[in-house]
């Protein structure tokens, strides 16, 4: 029960950061957010936990939290501008992958104490960097474009809702097939992989249910460079 009640916090405390990240930056923090949180999603991801006898990764929250940037962005500041922002994320995670990778080749001194902890959260094998970046990569750009669909057909500011989680829940869905599909190929049996794919799936449903009312409060924020959306 620890792990649910610490869990609650732990996702509250993600999307408050998120909310003050923007509240104090504006469009600049959004960006920040971007880069910052891909970064530390696949950082997190290497830790496992156990919930309700669910074997799950970390990630997850902050994960979900790049969606509600990138739908904020195509809210407030239009398509192109989301589009730049999955670019610039993209971005970050191939030069951190790299930068990291990198590193760890530095022959360590006698005396360090990093390199060991370093090899297990850096050192990813080839197929799970590949399955995070490809997943990234199609699942954020789907995620704008979609966001761009449905408002054609729910453009109401009410419907905020139906935008954001239709949206997302279809691209989480396709991140992590894509993601699991790769990463951890061969690696498991079929009735296993399908369960790693459901739970992580489902985790990722709930998240962006309740990340829908920060949304919302992050949408009432007023900035210099708020501006009316490309129709594109």
């Amino acid at each position: 029960m620890f792990n649910f009640g610490w869990g609650v916090v732990f996702v509250l405390v993600n999307f408050a950061f998120f909310l003050l990240c923007y509240k104090f930056f504006g469009k600049k923090g959004l960006y920040a957010w971007i880069g910052v949180a891909t970064v530390i999603a696949n950082i997190q991801v290497v830790k496992t936990i156990d919930m309700f006898g669910i074997v799950m990764t970390l990630g997850n929250t902050m994960y979900v939290s790049l969606y509600l940037t990138s739908d904020l962005l195509n809210e407030k500041y239009g398509r192109e501008e989301a589009r730049k922002a999955v670019w610039f994320g993209f971005f970050t995670l191939i030069m951190t992958t790299i930068m990291m990778q990198m590193v760890l080749f530095f022959t360590p001194d006698q005396n360090d104490i990093a390199q060991p902890s370093m090899e297990t959260i850096f050192g990813l094998l080839p197929q799970l960097a590949a399955g995070s970046l490809t997943a990234y990569f199609v699942s954020q750009f789907l995620d704008v474009r979609l966001y761009a669909w449905i408002r054609k057909f729910f453009p109401a500011r009410n419907q905020l809702w139906i935008r954001n989680n239709g949206s997302t829940m279809i691209s989480s869905f396709v991140d992590t097939l894509i993601f699991c599909s790769i990463a951890f190929y061969g690696l498991h049996s079929w009735s296993d992989w399908l369960e790693i794919l459901f739970t992580t799936y489902i985790i990722k449903f709930v998240l962006t249910a309740v990340g829908t009312p920060f949304l919302y409060i992050a949408r009432n924020f007023k900035h210099p460079d708020d501006e009316i959306p490309s129709s594109s």
